[in-house]
Order: C-alpha cells, then sequence, then structure tokens
C-alpha cells in the first residue's frame, strides 16, 4: 500500500508565497520606477561648482578694477573726478532716472581754477544702478551751467572736465572714460551657464543610460546590484502616491489626483523669494522696486499667495467630498490663520540676535500676516459658496461656459465691494497735510512737495491704527526717494488686494475642478483671463511706469500690481501645467520639493538666515560674485533640506 504524501500546512504555504510574492512587488516596484536625474545630486553638484567658479571669477576681474581699491569704492560705485577750469566755484548735483520728477541731490562743491591750465577738481563716488543726471551749477548764482546724462559702470574711472569755448560765455562740459568698468552681470552669466549645463549633461545622460549597451557595460564596471537600482530608481522623480495636500488645509481624500503643477509653481515663487531675500547678489533688480515699477523681487509674494488660493479651492472642494462639514472646516481655517498670523509676529519679525522681545517697536504686518488675512477672508468666502460635488452640475445650460464664475456670485460681489472700499480710501480720504488721493512716495519726489506723504492713505491708516513704531522702518522708498516717513509694504490698506489676488488663484482652481477632465478648457480659459487682466493692467497704467490712472506699486499693493501680477500668473501656470500635468515633459524637480514644505522652508530660511551655513564673513563683502555665490548656496541648500525631506516624509502642516 502506497503511503500517502503528507499535506503540507497551508498557513505555512500561505506564508511562504506572501512573503515571496512581497518580495517580487518590491523588486518589481524598485525596478519599475522612472529613470530620471537626480534633482538631490544636480543641487549638490551645482553649489560645488558655483564655489569653485566664484573665486575664480573674483580673480580674473581683479585687475580691471585695481584703480579703483585706493578710493575706497563700494559695490554698485564709480569714481568720478570732476575738473573745473572756470573762474567760479561749482556746485554738482545729481538725480536718478528712476526717481520720477525729484529734486536734484547735491554731489559737492569744485572749486575754481588757481590759474590757467591749473583746474581745480574734485573726487566723487557715483551710483552706478541706474541712468542718472549731473547737473553743474555755478556757485554764487545758482546759475545752471550744464547737463549730463549718462549710465556710469560699476568700479570705472571717469573724468568730467568744464572749459570755456572761445566765447567766455559758453562752457563745454565733456566726460571722459580714464579707465573701463567692470562686468557685474558676468558672476550671474556664468551661474546661468553652469545650471543650464548641468541640467543638460544630466538630461543626456539619462537618455544615455536606457540604452541596453551602455547600461550594461556599467553594471560589468561595477559588478554591484547597487548600480542596477541607482539607475532605475526614482532619482528626482516626485512620487504619485499621495503625502500632503497644501501647508494650510488638510489632506484631501483622494491625494493620489494632486496636481503637481500646483507644487511646482509654489516652489518657484518660494525658491526666488528665498534667493531674493538672502540679497539676491545684492543686484538691483533682485531688490524691490523703490517705488512704481516691477522687479524680479516684487514678482513672487503675489505669486505664493495666488496660488494658495488656488489650493483653497481644491482642498475646500476634496473636504467637503469627503463629508466634512462647513462648519468645521471654518474652525480649521481660523485656527491655522491664528497661527500663520502668531508665527509671523513672533518669530519671524523679531530679531532675536539683536537682544530679547521688546513690544515697544514689534512690527506687526508682514508676509505671513498677510498670507494668513488673505487665506482667512478667501478660504470663509469659499467655504459659504462652494459645493462638494460638481459632477451632477448640469452642461447644456447657455450659462454653463462660465459655471466656475457664475455659480460662486456671492463671493464675487464680497470681493468687488472690497475693492470698491479700496479705492474709496485710497483716493477718497482726507489725510492732514498731503492730497487726497496721493500715490506718491514723498521724500524728494513730487518736487519734495509732499516730503512725509509716504503712500498716501495706505502710511496714513497703518501710522494712525498701528503706531509709527510697529510698522516697517526702512522701506525700500528710502533708496531712491530718500523717504523718512516709516512705511508697510504688507500694511492693512494693501490687504484687501492681497485678498484678490489670492481669490483670483481661488478662480484658477475652480477652473481646474470644473473642467479637469478636459485639458484643453483649462489652458484656453487661463489664457482668458491672463488676456483680460493685461488689458486692465494696460488701462489702469496707460502703460507706463509713472504717468497712468494707478502706476503698478507693490508697496501700496496697488490695483494695477495684483492685476498684472495675476496676469502674469496665469500665463505660468499655464505653461508648468501644460509641462507637467499635461504631456508629463518635466515632473516639476527640484522645485516640487520646497512646494511641498512651503511653511517650513520659509520660516526656517527666515529664522536661520544669519547663521552659518547659510551665510558667513566674506574676503570681499563689495562683491558681487561673492554676494551670489553665499546666496545661491544657502538657496540650494533649502532645496536640498527640502528633497531630504520629502525623501523621509516629513511634512510641517498647520
Amino acid at each position: 500500500m502506497a503511503k500517502k504524501k503528507p499535506e503540507e500546512n497551508p498557513k505555512r504555504i500561505s506564508s511562504h508565497t506572501s512573503s515571496a510574492a512581497r518580495e517580487k512587488a518590491e523588486k518589481r516596484k524598485e525596478m519599475k520606477q522612472p529613470k530620471q536625474a537626480n534633482m538631490f545630486f544636480l543641487a549638490v553638484i551645482v553649489v560645488v561648482i558655483a564655489v569653485c567658479v566664484g573665486p575664480l571669477m573674483a580673480e580674473i576681474s581683479a585687475p580691471d578694477f585695481g584703480h579703483s581699491k585706493h578710493v575706497g569704492l563700494k559695490m554698485d560705485e564709480a569714481l568720478l573726478t570732476v575738473s573745473n577750469e572756470l573762474e567760479t566755484e561749482i556746485l554738482v548735483s545729481w538725480r536718478s532716472e528712476r526717481c520720477y520728477q525729484c529734486l536734484y541731490q547735491l554731489l559737492g562743491v569744485v572749486p575754481a581754477g588757481s590759474s590757467p591750465g591749473q583746474p581745480g577738481s574734485a573726487d566723487f563716488s557715483v551710483s552706478t544702478q541706474h541712468e542718472i543726471t549731473l547737473q553743474l551749477n555755478s556757485a554764487p548764482e545758482a546759475q545752471e551751467i550744464c547737463k549730463v546724462q549718462f549710465h556710469f559702470r560699476e568700479h570705472g574711472n571717469y573724468s568730467l572736465w568744464m572749459k570755456n569755448l572761445n566765447n567766455v560765455s559758453l562752457t563745454n562740459c565733456s566726460l571722459v572714460t580714464n579707465s573701463d568698468p567692470v562686468n557685474s552681470n558676468m558672476p550671474i552669466l556664468v551661474a546661468f551657464f553652469v545650471f543650464v549645463g548641468l541640467a543638460l549633461i544630466f538630461a543626456v545622460g539619462c537618455r544615455v543610460l536606457r540604452f541596453g549597451v551602455v547600461r550594461g557595460f556599467v553594471l560589468r564596471i561595477s559588478g554591484t546590484m547597487e548600480t542596477e537600482r541607482l539607475i532605475n530608481s526614482e532619482l528626482g522623480s516626485p512620487r504619485t502616491d499621495g503625502l500632503v495636500t497644501d501647508n494650510i488645509l488638510p489632506s484631501p481624500a483622494n491625494a493620489n489626483r494632486r496636481l503637481r503643477s500646483l507644487d511646482t509653481f509654489r516652489g518657484i515663487s518660494l525658491v526666488i523669494m528665498v534667493f531674493v531675500n538672502y540679497g539676491g547678489g545684492r543686484y538691483w533688480f533682485f531688490r524691490h522696486s523703490s517705488w512704481n515699477g516691477l522687479t524680479v523681487a516684487d514678482l513672487v509674494f503675489p505669486w505664493f499667495v495666488f496660488i494658495m488660493g488656488t489650493s483653497i479651492a481644491l482642498s475646500i472642494n476634496s473636504m467637503l467630498r469627503g463629508g466634512a462639514s462647513r462648519s468645521s472646516l471654518l474652525k480649521k481655517v481660523i485656527w491655522r490663520s491664528a497661527q500663520l498670523f502668531l508665527i509671523g509676529v513672533f518669530i519671524i519679525n523679531p530679531n532675536y540676535c539683536l537682544g530679547p522681545l521688546s513690544f515697544d517697536k514689534l512690527r506687526i504686518p508682514g508676509v505671513l500676516q498677510r498670507l494668513a488675512w488673505s487665506y482667512l477672508v478667501v478660504a470663509s468666502l469659499d467655504l459659504l459658496v462652494a459645493r462638494g460635488h460638481l459632477d451632477i452640475l448640469t452642461t447644456d445650460a447657455w450659462w454653463s461656459p462660465g459655471l466656475d464664475i457664475i455659480l460662486y456670485w456671492p463671493a464675487w460681489v464680497c470681493v468687488l465691494l472690497m475693492e470698491i472700499v479700496w479705492l474709496c480710501l485710497t483716493f477718497l480720504l482726507p489725510v492732514p497735510d498731503c492730497p487726497t488721493g496721493y500715490l506718491g512716495p514723498g521724500g524728494i519726489g513730487d518736487m519734495g512737495l509732499h516730503t512725509n506723504c509716504t503712500g498716501g492713505a495706505a502710511g496714513y491708516i497703518d501710522r494712525r491704527l498701528l503706531g509709527e513704531q510697529h510698522i516697517y522702518q526702512s522701506p525700500s522708498s528710502k533708496v531712491i526717494y530718500a523717504t523718512k516717513m516709516p512705511f508697510d509694504p504688507e500694511g492693512v490698506l494693501g490687504s484687501i488686494n492681497s485678498v484678490l489676488m489670492a481669490f483670483l488663484g481661488l478662480q484658477a482652481g475652480k477652473i481646474l475642478l470644473h473642467y479637469r477632465d478636459v485639458p484643453t478648457s483649462v489652458i484656453s480659459r487661463f489664457l482668458i483671463w491672463g488676456l483680460l487682466l493685461g488689458a486692465v493692467s494696460a488701462v489702469l497704467t496707460e502703460c507706463s511706469t509713472d504717468k497712468g490712472f494707478i502706476p503698478v506699486n507693490k508697496n501700496l499693493w496697488s490695483l494695477s500690481y495684483v492685476t498684472t501680477l495675476a496676469c502674469f500668473a496665469f500665463v505660468l501656470l499655464v505653461l508648468i501645467y501644460y509641462t507637467i500635468d499635461v504631456k508629463k515633459w518635466w515632473s516639476g524637480a527640484p522645485f516640487y520639493y520646497p512646494g511641498m514644505n512651503s511653511i517650513l522652508v520659509y520660516v526656517g530660511h527666515e529664522v536661520f538666515e544669519d547663521y552659518f551655513p547659510f551665510r558667513w564673513r566674506m574676503a570681499n563683502s563689495q562683491s558681487h560674485a561673492e554676494h551670489l555665490i553665499q546666496n545661491i548656496l544657502a538657496t540650494s541648500l533649502w532645496v536640498v533640506i527640502s528633497y531630504i525631506l520629502y525623501r523621509k516624509r516629513i511634512f510641517w502642516k498647520i
């Protein structure tokens, strides 16, 4: 009789099977991950090359301005020697071409010539940031002799000669370049090509490694499975599994459908913001505009507010679909707004390195405070009108093309009423000793007629409500307009327009919600909004910097500033959305990572700004190259930190 083969324990078989299946699944998952460049390594290599290239640039450029070191020229300065062959002293005054309707400022006095062939002379340091106009007047009568308009270049050596022609009543003023200036923009050009070159190398390298012959050759050289893992693993490509939804609102029920373009947009804004806050290489175009007009630094904060509004629309819709009540969400909105405000007031604003907290001079407005206010208002409005289930709405009605606006008309009415309030306060509120509706910087602007009227109604409201000691003491208008009044660019009146900026971002979110399955509709509506807002800006500004009805002004957060930046935001979001979420040509890295941890990166870069390795003592503090290296390194470190936190799945949510 044949022996019956003993049966194995079914539980044991099941255990072995499940274990083997898990191993195979893990290997399969590891092998199938996309072959993309490791942006972490890219950032590290960029930092290393930048540090190596910077000193080289300094060495190359040193001979160009060696002649200026003995006169103690600083950054963005040139040496001007004025020689006077006339018989009277000469008053030399100057005015920046960026200073609208400004008084001339005295540069110095040039003595008269002692004898024929023996001119009097004086040396001056002149600004090289913008074109300036020199005015030369005779000392006793203050009669204008001549004007010279010129854009001096950094560390250049120039001579201005004044002499009589054959006719004694005619004076000739001639400007001569004694030695060539340095090219202060060269470090930016080098840094740009370094980044572009490394990106191309990584892109080409990834393509090459996909060929079986090349990969096999690399494997034979290494002889380990580690190389295979590095080639096939996820290097720099953001994972698609759900992580968090936003730094302000809780995670949605379905995080897998998160749009990477939104996090990338937020990350781009944040990275530029960190870079300009750290100094931007001390270039003027990486600093805020002195009054009217735009620089790179003026772009990023409104974009951050805009994308916050977009995230609000998506997050609240997701929460409502998940069954959350509006009252519970409103409580969370209020609590998170309070947290943002308190962090801004007690962590970001004070400089504890200078001593303990002083309530007498504590600045109340700020960036996070402005975010908290905009978030509170826009999220509350959206909670009043948002709909959880959009798939049951009809699309056959004649008004269905405007569904993303008509359904939320009460919120639109509230925002329009707020804008009417802003217009009335700005142009109708009487301000003591100032013209009604004044939008100027005061100081030497407007021919010095309104010296203490900086910001008009906006500045007056802040000084009355908050007090002069609790607002920003060093506004950007000091640089060119020599203002003496404190003025806060995140003040009370401008907060109304920041709500409008966030609400326009909310509208972008509504478009994504209603037309999420039709990318062409999303793109076309974004472009239409960009066109409309651009047209409004053109009307308000009359396509000029200073002469329009409402100039573009970051300090005031003017209406034209919001419409212009919202126009740019819609166009940029179209490009990012099409590239990342539609065509999937780009994963969003490395900007995706700081975009996923935006509150942590912003608070961290503010708190640790003055600590190593984000700042150190430089060999030459008057070098754009050294400042640029330091600021690029500090910004890159925050990108690397956000990448590491992303890999560890560490996200700071409030």
